[in-house]
């Protein structure tokens, strides 16, 4: 299992477009992905989850991640996570 955290970078929070593409990354991985703000965590494949986070500007999300293709998909996610 791989575990890091990230800082979201989009000035509008984490809405609904970036929340589709984020999905859109996410929904390819064989691997189980959680993202966690506070004691909320929610499945990254469904918008609906990674709307009820209410993510922020400057928010701190913690990424667990656990499959046969978990180094991949860390890697998609920081690249999705860099402005």
């Amino acid at each position: 299992m791989k575990s890091f955290t990230i800082i979201v970078p989009f000035e509008e929070g984490l809405h609904a477009r970036p929340a589709s593409q984020l999905v859109k990354v996410c929904q390819s991985a064989k691997s189980d992905i959680k993202i966690i703000k506070g004691t909320t965590e929610v499945n990254p494949k469904s918008i609906l989850g990674i709307l009820t986070l209410g993510a922020k500007y400057n928010d701190t999300l913690t990424m667990e991640i656990s499959g046969e293709d978990e180094d991949e998909v860390v890697q998609k996610i920081n690249n999705f996570f860099e402005v």
